[in-house]
Protein backbone atom coordinates (compact mmCIF):
# COMPACT_ATOMS: atom_id res chain seq x y z
CA UNK A 1 0.00 0.00 0.00
CA UNK A 2 2.96 2.39 1.12
CA UNK A 3 4.98 1.92 -2.31
CA UNK A 4 1.20 2.52 -4.37
CA UNK A 5 1.08 5.28 -2.66
CA UNK A 6 4.61 6.74 -3.21
CA UNK A 7 4.16 5.42 -6.91
CA UNK A 8 0.83 6.99 -7.35
CA UNK A 9 2.41 11.01 -6.04
CA UNK A 10 5.77 10.33 -7.91
CA UNK A 11 3.73 9.38 -11.53
CA UNK A 12 1.75 12.72 -10.69
CA UNK A 13 4.67 15.12 -9.66
CA UNK A 14 6.73 14.54 -12.72
CA UNK A 15 5.64 17.22 -14.12
CA UNK A 16 6.51 20.21 -11.79
CA UNK A 17 4.83 22.78 -14.15
CA UNK A 18 1.20 21.35 -13.14
CA UNK A 19 2.03 22.65 -10.07
CA UNK A 20 1.93 26.01 -10.64
CA UNK A 21 -0.49 28.92 -12.09
CA UNK A 22 -0.30 32.58 -12.17
CA UNK A 23 -2.50 35.06 -10.82
CA UNK A 24 -1.54 38.78 -11.47
CA UNK A 25 1.61 37.24 -12.88
CA UNK A 26 2.61 35.87 -9.58
CA UNK A 27 3.27 32.05 -9.38
CA UNK A 28 1.53 29.85 -6.73
CA UNK A 29 1.87 26.61 -5.55
CA UNK A 30 -1.10 24.31 -5.78
CA UNK A 31 -1.74 20.65 -4.98
CA UNK A 32 -4.08 18.27 -3.93
CA UNK A 33 -3.57 16.58 -0.67
CA UNK A 34 -3.29 12.66 -1.07
CA UNK A 35 -6.58 11.19 0.13
CA UNK A 36 -4.53 8.70 2.49
CA UNK A 37 -2.85 11.14 4.63
CA UNK A 38 -6.23 13.61 4.31
CA UNK A 39 -7.29 13.49 7.75
CA UNK A 40 -4.66 15.37 9.03
CA UNK A 41 -5.32 18.52 7.34
CA UNK A 42 -7.74 21.18 7.33
CA UNK A 43 -8.40 21.51 3.79
CA UNK A 44 -8.04 18.83 0.56
CA UNK A 45 -5.58 21.22 -1.24
CA UNK A 46 -2.46 22.97 -0.41
CA UNK A 47 -2.28 26.55 -1.94
CA UNK A 48 1.06 28.43 -1.42
CA UNK A 49 2.37 31.81 -2.86
CA UNK A 50 5.44 31.64 -4.22
CA UNK A 51 5.82 35.21 -4.12
CA UNK A 52 8.05 35.65 -7.58
CA UNK A 53 7.25 36.22 -10.74
CA UNK A 54 9.99 34.35 -12.25
CA UNK A 55 8.99 30.84 -13.77
CA UNK A 56 12.00 29.03 -13.34
CA UNK A 57 12.58 30.40 -9.61
CA UNK A 58 8.76 29.17 -9.44
CA UNK A 59 9.89 25.91 -10.58
CA UNK A 60 12.95 25.08 -8.05
CA UNK A 61 10.82 26.24 -5.34
CA UNK A 62 7.82 23.65 -6.37
CA UNK A 63 10.50 21.12 -6.32
CA UNK A 64 11.53 22.09 -2.99
CA UNK A 65 7.96 22.15 -1.66
CA UNK A 66 7.23 19.11 -3.01
CA UNK A 67 10.15 17.31 -1.89
CA UNK A 68 9.41 18.38 1.56
CA UNK A 69 5.72 17.20 1.02
CA UNK A 70 6.35 14.20 -0.56
CA UNK A 71 9.07 13.37 3.46
CA UNK A 72 6.29 14.49 5.72
CA UNK A 73 3.41 11.85 3.93
CA UNK A 74 5.83 9.20 3.95
CA UNK A 75 6.82 9.91 7.36
CA UNK A 76 2.81 10.13 8.39
CA UNK A 77 1.76 6.78 6.13
CA UNK A 78 4.66 5.11 8.01
CA UNK A 79 3.33 6.12 11.40
CA UNK A 80 0.54 4.81 10.66
CA UNK A 81 1.91 1.07 9.74
CA UNK A 82 1.93 -1.35 12.60
CA UNK A 83 5.31 -1.28 14.59
CA UNK A 84 7.54 -3.50 12.48
CA UNK A 85 8.77 -6.48 14.65
CA UNK A 86 6.38 -5.53 17.68
CA UNK A 87 6.90 -9.05 18.76
CA UNK A 88 10.07 -8.18 19.69
CA UNK A 89 9.85 -5.03 21.89
CA UNK A 90 9.81 -5.61 25.58
CA UNK A 91 6.76 -4.65 27.42
CA UNK A 92 6.93 -2.43 30.35
CA UNK A 93 8.13 -5.09 32.95
CA UNK A 94 10.97 -5.87 30.80
CA UNK A 95 9.79 -9.13 28.91
CA UNK A 96 9.57 -10.00 25.08
CA UNK A 97 6.61 -11.06 23.30
CA UNK A 98 7.04 -14.18 21.60
CA UNK A 99 4.01 -13.45 19.13
CA UNK A 100 2.18 -10.12 17.92
CA UNK A 101 -0.55 -10.91 19.99
CA UNK A 102 -4.11 -10.38 19.27
CA UNK A 103 -5.64 -7.01 17.92
CA UNK A 104 -8.58 -5.80 19.55
CA UNK A 105 -10.39 -6.35 17.02
CA UNK A 106 -9.43 -9.84 17.15
CA UNK A 107 -10.31 -9.75 21.14
CA UNK A 108 -13.53 -8.28 20.62
CA UNK A 109 -14.50 -11.26 18.56
CA UNK A 110 -13.18 -13.69 21.12
CA UNK A 111 -15.18 -11.88 23.41
CA UNK A 112 -18.37 -11.95 21.98
CA UNK A 113 -18.23 -15.33 21.25
CA UNK A 114 -17.20 -16.65 24.73
CA UNK A 115 -19.35 -14.19 26.27
CA UNK A 116 -22.44 -13.58 23.74
CA UNK A 117 -23.78 -16.77 24.20
CA UNK A 118 -27.85 -16.58 24.99
CA UNK A 119 -27.03 -12.62 25.07
CA UNK A 120 -29.02 -10.02 22.38
CA UNK A 121 -28.16 -7.91 19.61
CA UNK A 122 -28.12 -4.96 22.42
CA UNK A 123 -24.90 -6.84 24.01
CA UNK A 124 -22.95 -7.15 20.81
CA UNK A 125 -23.82 -4.39 19.28
CA UNK A 126 -22.52 -2.20 22.88
CA UNK A 127 -19.56 -4.35 22.47
CA UNK A 128 -18.72 -4.04 18.90
CA UNK A 129 -19.46 -0.38 19.09
CA UNK A 130 -17.40 0.50 22.23
CA UNK A 131 -14.46 -1.26 20.41
CA UNK A 132 -14.69 1.05 17.35
CA UNK A 133 -14.36 3.98 19.43
CA UNK A 134 -11.26 2.64 20.23
CA UNK A 135 -9.87 2.00 16.86
CA UNK A 136 -11.23 5.40 15.67
CA UNK A 137 -9.30 7.16 18.12
CA UNK A 138 -6.51 4.85 18.35
CA UNK A 139 -6.05 2.57 15.88
CA UNK A 140 -6.46 -1.44 16.07
CA UNK A 141 -3.23 -2.38 18.18
CA UNK A 142 -2.54 -5.50 19.40
CA UNK A 143 -3.63 -5.26 23.03
CA UNK A 144 -0.73 -4.76 24.88
CA UNK A 145 0.04 -2.48 22.38
CA UNK A 146 -1.71 0.17 24.00
CA UNK A 147 -0.45 2.47 26.88
CA UNK A 148 -1.90 4.72 29.68
CA UNK A 149 -1.29 7.91 27.58
CA UNK A 150 -3.45 5.90 24.73
CA UNK A 151 -6.35 5.61 27.17
CA UNK A 152 -6.21 8.65 28.80
CA UNK A 153 -6.54 10.66 25.34
CA UNK A 154 -9.29 8.29 24.60
CA UNK A 155 -10.94 9.71 27.79
CA UNK A 156 -10.24 12.89 26.90
CA UNK A 157 -11.70 12.93 23.20
CA UNK A 158 -15.02 11.22 24.45
CA UNK A 159 -15.35 14.32 27.01
CA UNK A 160 -14.53 16.91 24.68
CA UNK A 161 -16.96 15.18 22.39
CA UNK A 162 -19.48 15.85 24.91
CA UNK A 163 -20.24 12.37 26.07
CA UNK A 164 -21.14 12.01 30.06
CA UNK A 165 -18.53 10.86 32.29
CA UNK A 166 -21.22 7.76 32.65
CA UNK A 167 -20.83 6.80 29.05
CA UNK A 168 -16.98 7.17 29.13
CA UNK A 169 -17.34 4.93 32.51
CA UNK A 170 -19.55 2.35 30.52
CA UNK A 171 -17.40 2.50 26.74
CA UNK A 172 -14.11 1.90 29.47
CA UNK A 173 -15.86 -0.85 31.27
CA UNK A 174 -16.65 -3.00 28.46
CA UNK A 175 -12.87 -2.31 26.94
CA UNK A 176 -11.33 -3.54 30.19
CA UNK A 177 -13.70 -6.52 30.31
CA UNK A 178 -12.96 -7.75 26.34
CA UNK A 179 -8.84 -7.25 27.39
CA UNK A 180 -9.05 -8.68 30.76
CA UNK A 181 -10.80 -11.78 29.12
CA UNK A 182 -8.45 -12.33 26.18
CA UNK A 183 -5.72 -12.05 28.83
CA UNK A 184 -6.55 -14.89 30.75
CA UNK A 185 -7.55 -16.91 28.15
CA UNK A 186 -4.69 -16.33 25.99
CA UNK A 187 -2.49 -16.68 29.26
CA UNK A 188 -1.22 -13.22 28.34
CA UNK A 189 2.36 -11.48 30.14
CA UNK A 190 1.16 -8.06 29.88
CA UNK A 191 -1.42 -5.59 31.55
CA UNK A 192 -4.51 -3.83 30.83
CA UNK A 193 -3.69 0.16 29.86
CA UNK A 194 -7.64 1.13 30.20
CA UNK A 195 -7.69 -1.07 33.98
CA UNK A 196 -6.54 2.34 35.79
CA UNK A 197 -7.40 5.04 33.85
CA UNK A 198 -8.58 8.56 36.27
CA UNK A 199 -12.15 9.24 35.69
CA UNK A 200 -13.47 13.05 36.87
CA UNK A 201 -16.20 12.67 39.36
CA UNK A 202 -19.72 13.70 38.35
CA UNK A 203 -22.60 15.47 40.12
CA UNK A 204 -25.25 12.86 39.68
CA UNK A 205 -28.75 14.06 40.38
CA UNK A 206 -30.44 11.32 42.34
CA UNK A 207 -33.77 10.06 40.59
CA UNK A 208 -36.53 10.99 42.52
CA UNK A 209 -39.63 8.72 43.44
CA UNK A 210 -43.23 9.37 42.05
CA UNK A 211 -45.31 10.76 45.17
CA UNK A 212 -48.30 8.79 45.86
CA UNK A 213 -50.92 11.77 44.92
CA UNK A 214 -49.17 11.62 41.14
CA UNK A 215 -49.73 7.86 41.10
CA UNK A 216 -53.12 7.86 41.82
CA UNK A 217 -53.74 10.33 39.11
CA UNK A 218 -51.51 8.20 36.96
CA UNK A 219 -53.41 5.45 37.10
CA UNK A 220 -56.57 7.01 36.67
CA UNK A 221 -55.68 8.38 33.17
CA UNK A 222 -54.67 5.28 32.23
CA UNK A 223 -58.34 3.71 33.27
CA UNK A 224 -59.64 6.76 31.54
CA UNK A 225 -57.49 6.45 28.13
CA UNK A 226 -57.16 2.52 28.45
CA UNK A 227 -54.94 1.53 25.95
CA UNK A 228 -51.86 -0.81 25.59
CA UNK A 229 -49.12 1.73 26.34
CA UNK A 230 -51.52 2.37 29.86
CA UNK A 231 -52.00 -1.02 30.65
CA UNK A 232 -48.21 -0.90 30.43
CA UNK A 233 -47.79 2.08 32.40
CA UNK A 234 -50.17 1.03 35.33
CA UNK A 235 -48.54 -2.65 35.13
CA UNK A 236 -45.10 -0.88 36.70
CA UNK A 237 -47.17 1.48 38.76
CA UNK A 238 -48.04 -1.48 41.29
CA UNK A 239 -45.08 -3.68 40.73
CA UNK A 240 -42.14 -1.59 40.85
CA UNK A 241 -41.25 -4.11 37.50
CA UNK A 242 -38.06 -2.63 35.40
CA UNK A 243 -39.41 -1.25 31.76
CA UNK A 244 -37.82 -4.37 30.44
CA UNK A 245 -39.38 -6.54 32.37
CA UNK A 246 -42.40 -5.66 31.40
CA UNK A 247 -42.37 -5.21 28.03
CA UNK A 248 -40.92 -8.37 27.56
CA UNK A 249 -43.65 -10.43 28.98
CA UNK A 250 -45.45 -13.27 27.28
CA UNK A 251 -49.20 -14.11 28.04
CA UNK A 252 -48.14 -17.34 29.49
CA UNK A 253 -45.93 -15.53 32.20
CA UNK A 254 -49.27 -13.86 33.68
CA UNK A 255 -51.08 -16.07 35.94
CA UNK A 256 -54.89 -14.50 36.82
CA UNK A 257 -56.32 -17.69 38.05
CA UNK A 258 -54.18 -18.94 40.62
CA UNK A 259 -54.95 -18.65 44.12
CA UNK A 260 -52.87 -15.77 44.10
CA UNK A 261 -52.23 -13.91 41.03
CA UNK A 262 -49.49 -13.43 39.25
CA UNK A 263 -46.64 -12.49 37.02
CA UNK A 264 -43.93 -15.12 36.72
CA UNK A 265 -40.76 -12.90 35.25
CA UNK A 266 -38.43 -15.61 33.44
CA UNK A 267 -35.74 -14.66 30.85
CA UNK A 268 -37.03 -15.34 27.58
CA UNK A 269 -35.08 -15.65 23.71
CA UNK A 270 -36.31 -12.01 23.47
CA UNK A 271 -35.57 -10.61 26.55
CA UNK A 272 -33.07 -11.22 28.68
CA UNK A 273 -33.11 -10.07 32.46
CA UNK A 274 -30.38 -8.34 34.28
CA UNK A 275 -28.94 -10.93 36.83
CA UNK A 276 -30.17 -13.75 38.29
CA UNK A 277 -32.02 -12.51 41.25
CA UNK A 278 -34.24 -10.60 38.24
CA UNK A 279 -36.02 -13.94 38.01
CA UNK A 280 -39.20 -13.96 40.49
CA UNK A 281 -43.05 -14.06 40.78
CA UNK A 282 -44.66 -10.64 41.34
CA UNK A 283 -47.93 -10.52 42.98
CA UNK A 284 -50.67 -8.45 40.71
CA UNK A 285 -52.35 -6.21 43.18
CA UNK A 286 -54.49 -2.65 42.60
CA UNK A 287 -54.38 -1.35 39.12
CA UNK A 288 -51.62 -3.56 38.20
CA UNK A 289 -54.01 -6.85 38.32
CA UNK A 290 -56.23 -4.68 36.02
CA UNK A 291 -53.90 -3.38 33.61
CA UNK A 292 -52.86 -7.16 33.34
CA UNK A 293 -56.20 -8.36 32.78
CA UNK A 294 -56.78 -6.18 29.94
CA UNK A 295 -53.61 -6.72 28.53
CA UNK A 296 -54.28 -10.11 27.79
CA UNK A 297 -57.66 -9.47 25.77
CA UNK A 298 -55.68 -6.80 24.30
CA UNK A 299 -53.10 -9.66 23.11
CA UNK A 300 -55.30 -10.99 20.66
CA UNK A 301 -53.80 -14.13 20.33
CA UNK A 302 -50.67 -13.03 20.34
CA UNK A 303 -48.02 -14.50 22.58
CA UNK A 304 -46.42 -11.65 23.45
CA UNK A 305 -48.69 -9.50 26.39
CA UNK A 306 -47.37 -6.10 24.70
CA UNK A 307 -47.05 -7.10 20.82
CA UNK A 308 -46.53 -3.48 19.58
CA UNK A 309 -42.76 -3.45 21.67
CA UNK A 310 -41.91 -7.33 20.50
CA UNK A 311 -40.74 -9.71 17.69
CA UNK A 312 -39.72 -12.84 18.00
CA UNK A 313 -36.13 -12.26 18.46
CA UNK A 314 -36.11 -8.37 20.15
CA UNK A 315 -37.68 -6.48 22.55
CA UNK A 316 -37.40 -3.11 22.27
CA UNK A 317 -37.84 -0.92 25.86
CA UNK A 318 -36.25 1.49 24.26
CA UNK A 319 -39.32 2.57 21.98
CA UNK A 320 -41.98 2.32 24.88
CA UNK A 321 -39.56 4.61 27.16
CA UNK A 322 -39.50 7.06 25.14
CA UNK A 323 -42.93 6.94 24.30
CA UNK A 324 -44.15 6.95 28.25
CA UNK A 325 -41.78 9.52 29.24
CA UNK A 326 -42.61 11.56 27.00
CA UNK A 327 -46.25 10.70 28.25
CA UNK A 328 -45.70 11.28 32.00
CA UNK A 329 -43.18 14.50 31.66
CA UNK A 330 -46.38 17.14 32.82
CA UNK A 331 -47.66 14.35 34.98
CA UNK A 332 -44.75 14.06 37.43
CA UNK A 333 -42.30 16.39 39.00
CA UNK A 334 -39.40 17.86 37.88
CA UNK A 335 -36.61 14.62 37.86
CA UNK A 336 -39.14 12.11 37.82
CA UNK A 337 -39.36 9.25 34.52
CA UNK A 338 -40.72 5.62 34.00
CA UNK A 339 -38.08 4.00 36.14
CA UNK A 340 -38.72 5.86 39.26
CA UNK A 341 -41.57 3.83 39.87
CA UNK A 342 -39.18 1.02 41.40
CA UNK A 343 -38.06 3.94 43.73
CA UNK A 344 -41.40 4.75 44.30
CA UNK A 345 -42.45 0.99 44.92
CA UNK A 346 -39.65 0.89 47.61
CA UNK A 347 -40.70 3.71 49.59
CA UNK A 348 -44.62 2.47 49.60
CA UNK A 349 -42.99 -0.80 51.51
CA UNK A 350 -41.11 0.80 53.57
CA UNK A 351 -43.97 2.72 54.65
CA UNK A 352 -45.95 -0.20 55.68
CA UNK A 353 -42.90 -1.28 57.74
CA UNK A 354 -42.40 -4.63 54.36
CA UNK A 355 -39.31 -6.41 56.08
CA UNK A 356 -36.04 -5.34 53.53
CA UNK A 357 -35.91 -8.78 52.28
CA UNK A 358 -39.16 -9.17 51.06
CA UNK A 359 -38.85 -5.98 49.58
CA UNK A 360 -35.84 -6.94 47.64
CA UNK A 361 -37.77 -10.32 46.57
CA UNK A 362 -40.58 -8.16 45.21
CA UNK A 363 -38.32 -5.85 43.26
CA UNK A 364 -35.96 -8.28 41.92
CA UNK A 365 -33.06 -6.05 44.17
CA UNK A 366 -30.26 -8.67 45.18
CA UNK A 367 -29.82 -9.19 49.00
CA UNK A 368 -26.61 -9.45 50.78
CA UNK A 369 -25.30 -11.96 52.91
CA UNK A 370 -24.64 -15.45 52.55
CA UNK A 371 -27.56 -16.60 54.44
CA UNK A 372 -30.05 -15.22 51.90
CA UNK A 373 -29.01 -17.86 49.31
CA UNK A 374 -30.34 -20.33 51.29
CA UNK A 375 -34.16 -21.95 50.68
CA UNK A 376 -36.35 -21.41 47.90
CA UNK A 377 -36.96 -17.68 48.92
CA UNK A 378 -40.19 -15.56 49.84
CA UNK A 379 -43.51 -17.31 49.47
CA UNK A 380 -45.85 -15.46 47.12
CA UNK A 381 -48.89 -15.46 49.61
CA UNK A 382 -46.09 -13.70 51.89
CA UNK A 383 -45.74 -11.28 49.37
CA UNK A 384 -49.29 -10.63 48.07
CA UNK A 385 -49.74 -10.02 51.88
CA UNK A 386 -47.37 -7.22 51.65
CA UNK A 387 -48.46 -5.34 48.79
CA UNK A 388 -52.42 -5.48 49.36
CA UNK A 389 -51.36 -2.84 51.81
CA UNK A 390 -50.57 -0.12 49.45
CA UNK A 391 -53.37 -0.85 48.20
CA UNK A 392 -56.42 1.56 49.51
CA UNK A 393 -59.74 0.54 50.54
Amino acid sequence: YLQQSMWVDNMVDKSCASYLYQKRNVYYFSKQVPCDVRQHYKRDRIVICLKTKSVSRAKRMCDSILQRLHDYWLSLRLSAMPLPAAHLVHDSNGHGHLSSGPTLTEARDAYIKLKGVGKDKTFIRGASRNVDVVIKHLGDKPIYGYSSADAAALRDAMLEKGLSIASVKRNFSTIRSIINLTISEQGLDCGNAFSRTFMPEQDRQRRLPIPIECIRAIQSDCHHMDDDMRWLLALLSDTGMRLGEAVGLSVDDVHLNDETPHINITPHPWRRLKNKGSERCVPLVGEALWAASRAIEGASGSGFLFPRYNRASTSNANSASAAINKWLKPRVPEGCVIHSFRHSMRDRLRAVECPSDIIDAIGGWTTTGVGQRYGLGQPLDVKAKWMDKLIPL
